[in-house]
């Protein structure tokens, strides 16, 4: 096999990666906004400081609608004593809300606190609401912020307020709390799930890894059937996560599954980046990744087109590396699957709110400073996207409430965590989120701006109802940005466990519809209203549509080609690297 790469280089020098010198104005300021970092959870002050001076500017100029809100809040005063005396329609907590879904909230004095503080955070919805004139991403910004608060001082999180907690502790004389307390030392030990290992009973899909360099390792995995497709497929998953969610315990891996249905299956496993690539950025990832991972299936495989399928991050990059092919008359691939994955970023959900160049330049001088962004850091801004399901709830059953969610197979892989180079997170959310440079054909590869509408290719879409990383809607929007065929799936489920959906998984459903080439685009409302849903797994949907795709059978290819000899047996050695 080739001898490894050296270690990757910088594509482009943009001047926000430069290492300036340590004595500089420059870094003294990185040093403080790092130290800044432990008390924001990586939000920059002035980002919220600014939106907080924006609404109060416009709330002191428009006196009177400020002083209505006080009306408003007497409307609810009067709304709480008519639903205690029973005179008033019951008040009813938001969708997903499920603080007070134990019968014992329903009891008073309870049931009276959870009136009182639904009443509270509808007026603090009205205040952020309220005056006209703020900016809009200030509006949202402020909202979400309140949003935060109200979340963390709901009584449902003090033990003496919560009837489950009391209850609790009567029954068992305090122990739920000490239970509680082991689990939080537990947790603050960063320990994975037990009973959980990763080529033990994760990631064990037999395979070989056939080549690897400074990214990532190439895994080709071994065939369990007769004969195969003749076009293989490639996984490019996303450096935000280890690729064995899409290998996890046998029973719901996707890779051994897509391999019973007689594919030939490759899997890109990313490293897991320390500081020495802090200047690593997306192109590399590109050129050293997909690309590389593409010259050597096509050298197992012989001259086939591949199925190239990606997911989250990793979509958004094999489309980038479709673009740029289709630009550059490279035919290689044979289809384009993409799970969870945007390329317009205008409509990315709560994440966007964070950023701003003011936010970046923030986050830039922490991760500078690392060389890297740490799991913690990019787990704590997702879970703040949903604290009250995440983290305050969590937190409720865990240490209040002495109990210890069963560890299983998702759990132990979202424990697993991996960093992100400092020089590509900034790039990635500057050029993609905050400029969206590849919807607007601004994204340069090259030197050249790319087209999505230049790739050719069949694609197969998919969105999951629940995903607060990448909401559907967002990903629905290539329609808007390649007019080729195009078959769109929604599913149940969230980022994670919607595509983790193998069939006989029960209780899930997607919607699916094909839009042919150059054929009408319905809104995704439309889309939504207008498609019958279908109980099952998304899984099987794929692979007929791979299957309709693909030439007849042929006999599976060598582990291996000159130059590509195996390495190690799969999982390999990146995906064990903490």
């Amino acid at each position: 096999m080739p001898a490894m790469t050296t270690p990757v280089q910088p594509s482009v020098a943009e001047p926000e990666a430069e290492t300036p010198r340590l004595t500089s104005p420059a870094d003294l300021d990185r040093q403080l906004h790092a130290w800044q970092n432990r008390f924001t959870g990586g939000r920059s002050p002035s980002t919220i400081a600014l939106a907080c001076l924006d609404w109060a500017a416009h709330a002191a100029n428009a006196p009177f609608q400020t002083a209505y809100l006080g009306r408003i809040a007497l409307d609810q005063w009067a709304r709480l004593f008519r639903s205690a005396m029973g005179q008033d329609e019951p008040i009813a907590p938001k969708p997903g809300d499920r603080r007070f879904a134990d019968p014992a909230w329903q009891q008073r004095p309870f049931s009276l606190m959870t009136r009182a503080v639904l009443l509270g955070e509808e007026w603090w919805d009205q205040v952020a609401r309220s005056p006209g004139g703020v900016d809009p991403h200030n509006r949202r910004l402020v909202a979400f912020t309140l949003r935060q608060w109200l979340d963390m001082i709901s009584p449902s999180n003090i033990p003496w307020l919560n009837p489950e907690v009391v209850d609790a502790t009567l029954k068992t004389g305090g122990r739920n709390l000490l239970a509680g307390f082991s689990n939080y030392l537990h947790d603050r030990t960063g320990e994975a799930p037990t009973g959980f290992t990763v080529g033990g009973n994760l990631a064990v899909t037999p395979g070989k890894v056939v080549f690897r360099n400074t990214l990532m390792e190439l895994i080709q995995y071994s065939p369990s059937t007769p004969q195969v497709g003749a076009e293989p497929v490639l996984i490019v998953p996303a450096w935000i996560m280890k690729y064995y969610i899409l290998d996890l315990s046998p029973g719901n891996s996707m890779i051994r599954w897509l391999v019973s249905q007689g594919r030939t299956v490759f899997a890109i496993s990313w490293r897991n980046p320390g500081e020495e690539l802090r200047d690593t950025t997306l192109d590399d990832y590109r050129t050293q990744g997909v690309m590389a991972a593409i010259d050597a299936v096509r050298a197992i495989c012989g001259d086939t087109k591949i199925h190239a399928t990606g997911y989250c991050l990793g979509g958004t990059l094999l489309t980038i590396a479709a673009a740029a092919m289709a630009r550059d008359g490279d035919d290689r691939l044979a289809s384009l699957s993409l799970f969870a994955a945007q390329t317009d970023f205008t409509e990315a959900g709560e994440l966007q709110l964070f950023i701003t160049e003011d936010q970046l330049d923030f986050l830039g001088d922490i991760v500078k400073t690392q060389g890297y962004l740490s799991s913690e850091q990019m787990s704590g801004a997702f879970q703040m996207l949903q604290s009250n399901d995440l983290i305050w709830s969590r937190a409720v059953r865990d240490y209040l409430l002495g109990e210890h969610e069963t560890p299983f197979d998702l759990m132990a892989w979202d424990a697993d965590g991996t960093r992100l180079p400092a020089r590509m997170h900034i790039e990635y959310l500057r050029r993609l989120y905050l400029r969206n440079e590849l919807a607007e054909g601004r994204f340069p590869v090259a030197g050249r701006p790319l087209a999505l509408d230049d790739i050719k290719l069949p694609v197969f879409l998919v969105g999951t109802e629940r995903d607060h990383i990448a909401p559907w809607q967002s990903v629905f929007k290539l329609h808007l940005l390649n007019d080729g065929e195009l078959t769109f799936v929604l599913t149940s489920g969230g980022h994670n466990a919607g595509i983790v959906s193998e069939p006989g998984h029960p209780h899930r459903h997607f919607r699916i519809r094909t839009r042919a080439a150059g054929g009408r685009t319905p809104g995704p409302d439309e889309w939504e209203q207008t498609t019958t849903p279908r109980d099952g797994s998304w899984w099987e949907e794929w692979s007929a549509w791979l299957a309709q795709r693909s030439g007849g059978p042929i006999d599976p290819p060598s582990m291996g080609a000159p130059g590509y000899r195996p390495l190690c047996d799969a999982p390999g050695q990146y995906v064990l690297e903490g």
